[in-house]
């Protein structure tokens, strides 16, 4: 194993264990070398790790566990710790100045480690984005804790959903079968904040839950998208409701299911629907009169239909929608296809997340009863606070202080412990 000392030969080899993809920070921001002599010299010297061995075996156990927190080379810092702790308790000051510096070292690419993005998310809401912090401010944090054993524990949680996960983890031991399946689901649990109220879409299971300082306040069922047509991995951020929603319908299902509908049943279908046909997507868009449409051409593919749905009963948004902006158009709505949440398995939309109860939602969201005040299309309600929406997958879950696994119903899990191995 390399052996880690002070000056160039340290400094270089805690730059090699800097993580390979790109980030806002540069590397030489990250690396935490120059970053832990300036540390280290504004104490004077004077010991952090060695006076406080609780913190110090936490660290040092976190370590050893290191890779399920996507940290590779976090067992090979903590089998170094530990030779350098042994000789630091010789009494040999040299020894003591390097295992500070090592342990300092290897907390701040720890938590480097655990705010790296993960793979197959897309962050719609860039401030969602886990920002990778630069040695500086983890050192800036690290200095200001009142207690350092509390905050290795606070910032090594992550947040409880994340925690339980990786105990459970901890806990399979040698296990590959388990581990092949909680490896990707810890990936994908630590873009979870620890605190504050958010919404965590889980499409694994199926359920929305609404979360308020790491607790689950609530929870329903909700319908996600088809295998062929999966609801992809989001984070953004509620602002609004939304009553009296049109459904827009999308254009392939204008001319795969409303086109070949009106061919085979005639324009008395499309109004029994309340349908409309419009002349494009502005705020200009003009209704068309249906019977001087060429449907066969909308079936065919070669002309583009924008076909709107009325607010009213039977509209597929229900009575209420909320969006976050988005690139895919996916948002949370309500249904009137209730029999869908009688289903064990809810995998029936084109992308979206149909709610159980979407009053339930919005009476959280609001603060209040969500009625709308007028029979107006598209009424839009601000939201009193803006809420987070985090839509993940999480195959493996803690319930009630046991593991339990979801089916992988859109076949991500093997790719992702593919991905994950071979880093």
């Amino acid at each position: 194993m390399q052996r880690l000392t002070a000056g160039a030969a340290f400094a270089a080899a805690l730059i090699s264990l800097v993580p390979a993809v790109a980030s806002a920070a540069t590397s030489a921001e990250l690396a935490p070398a120059a970053s832990v002599e300036r540390f280290m010299g504004a104490r004077r010297q004077q010991p952090l790790w060695l006076a406080d061995p609780a913190a110090t075996e936490l660290l040092v156990d976190r370590l050893r566990t290191a890779r399920l927190d996507g940290f590779a080379r976090g067992p090979e810092l903590a089998e170094a710790a530990r030779a350098a702790l042994a000789k630091a308790r010789t009494g040999d000051r040299r020894a003591a100045r390097e295992a500070e510096r090592l342990l300092t070292s290897s907390w701040i690419l720890y938590v480097q480690a655990l705010r790296w993005p993960a793979k197959g998310v897309e962050f719609a809401d860039p401030r969602l984005a886990p920002a990778i912090p630069v040695a500086a401010d983890v050192l800036r944090q690290l200095a200001a804790a009142p207690s350092l054993a509390s905050h290795v524990r606070a910032v090594s949680t992550v947040n409880p959903t994340y925690a339980a996960l990786r105990e459970a983890a901890i806990a399979a031991g040698d296990d590959q079968a388990v581990l092949a399946r909680l490896r990707p689901n810890l990936d994908r649990a630590r873009m979870l904040p620890a605190d504050g109220r958010f919404i965590l879409v889980d499409l694994a299971s199926q359920h929305l839950t609404m979360m308020e300082d790491g607790q689950a306040v609530d929870t329903m069922k909700v319908v996600v998208g088809k295998t062929e047509m999966p609801t992809p991995l989001l984070a953004g951020t509620v602002a609004r409701a939304t009553f009296n929603p049109y459904w827009n319908i999308p254009v392939d299902l204008v001319a795969h299911t409303v086109a070949p509908g009106v061919l085979k049943n005639g324009l008395r279908w499309f109004a029994g629907k309340h349908y409309e046909a419009l002349s494009g997507w502005g705020p200009d868009a003009q209704v068309l009169d249906p019977a001087q449409i060429d449907w066969q051409a909308v079936a065919d593919g070669r002309t583009e239909l924008r076909v709107r749905q009325r607010p009213g009963r039977g509209n597929m948004m229900g009575a209420m929608k909320f969006e976050f902006p988005n690139t895919h158009g996916i948002y949370l709505h309500d249904t009137p296809e209730r029999a869908l949440f009688a289903k064990s398995v809810r995998t029936f939309s084109s992308g979206c997340v149909r709610l159980e109860d979407a009053a339930r939602l919005g009476r959280w969201l609001l603060g209040r009863e969500p009625v709308a005040d007028s029979s107006q299309p598209e009424l839009t309600v601000a939201l009193p606070r803006p809420v987070p929406v985090y839509i993940t997958y999480l195959t493996a879950k803690v319930e009630n202080g046991r593991l339990a696994f979801s089916d992988d119903i859109y076949g991500l899990d093997a790719k992702a412990e593919q991905r994950l191995a071979s880093q």
